[in-house]
């Protein structure tokens, strides 16, 4: 399933977070791998401050196992399923393991391209 995420950088986590982002390092240990790294790339920063990004989970609870490894950066405010649920082809059973190249999200994330400005440009 994929998730829509937001969430705010805790105080004094900005350059934490972008040397483990750079130095490829964010989510290490994670079975998601390198889903934090292209997560942040794609993640808008929004005029309030907040921070967006959609984020693929295979979790019985949306987010259980990345929860940590993003708390560690940001204060999360919102998780919510990022299209309908009865759709995703691995959640309703026709083909597991489907998000991992599943465009269903292709224009939730065309459209996040106009949320405020890239969060990895402004983080750096």
């Amino acid at each position: 399933m994929r998730y829509l995420v937001t969430g705010r950088v805790k105080p004094g986590k900005s350059k934490p977070l972008l040397k483990a982002i750079e130095n490829r390092t964010l989510g290490r240990g994670s079975i998601a791998g390198g889903e934090y790294i292209r997560d942040m790339k794609q993640a808008r920063l929004l005029d309030n401050g907040d921070v967006r990004w959609v984020e693929v989970c295979y979790c019985p609870t949306p987010l259980m196992e990345e929860i940590p490894y993003w708390e560690e950066y940001f204060e999360l405010t919102d998780i919510r399923d990022a299209h309908a649920r009865h759709k995703c082809k691995d959640e309703n059973g026709d083909e597991p393991w489907a998000c991992s190249d599943c465009d269903c999200t292709k224009k939730l994330e065309q459209k996040m391209e106009r949320w405020g400005e890239r969060f990895i440009k402004k983080l750096k």
